[in-house]
């Protein structure tokens, strides 16, 4: 059977389309097409189904493909052991975090690792997908939740603490509130469609203090937490930030600081199969100190 092949067939089945396995692979759609119809001619079958929304995977599909995930995850972990330098960190670190961590408080602190550890390459993805550490789609991740997979080493990183926040144009403007009651006057915005699922309690700001079911009225949605940083930044209206965010980079004011909002757990993880290696290692002690040192 062809490698190649059979890498570009792995890439295709977890994207879903040829047009997302297009980007990750860096080939067009149409040579992609042809080297799954010439493995489906040699192996005699169908791998996959073809329907307007993308594909799916038929029987011999996921066959095909379960072991094709267990040998490149293998592979993986051999290349690790092979490439790794035990007395050293050195190598390429891929690191996922969800869009506001990594946007705000990890990357600033990126060249500092590099500058102790000249010979380490680090790639940041910060996205609100959860990559699949198992496929090393990254090496280590900083979630905001405790992740389910057994496999996975954790360890809690920080508490994540929400409150309330405005800019001090828009405060000016519209009044600082004394009470919870006093919300009820001011203007709000809140996470939209797609927001990561940590974040369980995106309308906490629109229902905190009110003894009945109802809620105050959003004026604006967003889906991304640095995007609603800058909404409230501009002066929109009034939201639920994480404190570590305005502490780092903003001038806004915390609004009612006795009123606590949501509390998330930031968690440190990495497969199994890296728990030796001296590049993840070196990164988790790093992480774990710079924490320290910030005011969580």
């Amino acid at each position: 059977m062809d490698w190649d092949k059979l890498k570009i067939f792995h890439a295709v089945a977890q994207a879903g389309s040829f047009t997302e396995a297009s980007g990750t692979l860096n080939l067009s759609q149409s040579a992609i097409s042809r080297q799954i119809q010439s493995l489906e001619q040699t192996l005699k079958t169908s791998l996959f189904e073809r329907h307007a929304r993308g594909l799916s995977l038929t029987e011999d599909g996921e066959t095909l493909f379960k072991t094709a995930n267990e040998v490149i995850i293998h592979l993986k972990d051999v290349e690790t052991s092979l490439m790794e330098k035990k007395d050293k960190p050195s190598g390429k670190l891929i690191v996922t975090t969800v869009v506001g961590f990594g946007s705000i408080w990890l990357t600033p602190r990126i060249k500092e690792f590099m500058d102790r550890y000249p010979e380490m390459e680090v790639e940041v993805i910060v996205t609100d997908k959860e990559l699949d550490l198992s496929t090393r789609e990254a090496d280590v991740a900083i979630w905001m939740r405790q992740p389910t997979q057994l496999s996975y080493i954790q360890k809690k990183l920080i508490d994540i603490n929400y409150h309330i926040y405005g800019s001090p144009k828009y405060l000016e403007e519209n009044g600082y509130p004394n009470t919870v009651k006093d919300l009820d006057k001011h203007k709000f915005i809140v996470y939209g469609k797609g927001t990561p699922s940590p974040l369980s309690q995106t309308d906490w700001i629109l229902k905190v203090g009110k003894k009945d079911s109802t809620k105050r009225k959003s004026v604006m949605r967003v889906n991304n937490i640095y995007s609603l940083l800058l909404a409230v930044d501009s002066g929109v209206g009034l939201a639920a930030l994480p404190d570590y965010m305005v502490q780092e980079k903003s001038s806004l004011v915390k609004v009612l600081p006795n009123v606590d909002g949501p509390k998330y757990e930031a968690h440190f993880v990495y497969p199994q199969s890296l728990k030796n290696v001296a590049r993840v290692k070196s990164f988790r002690d790093f992480i774990f100190d710079k924490v320290n040192e910030w005011r969580f």
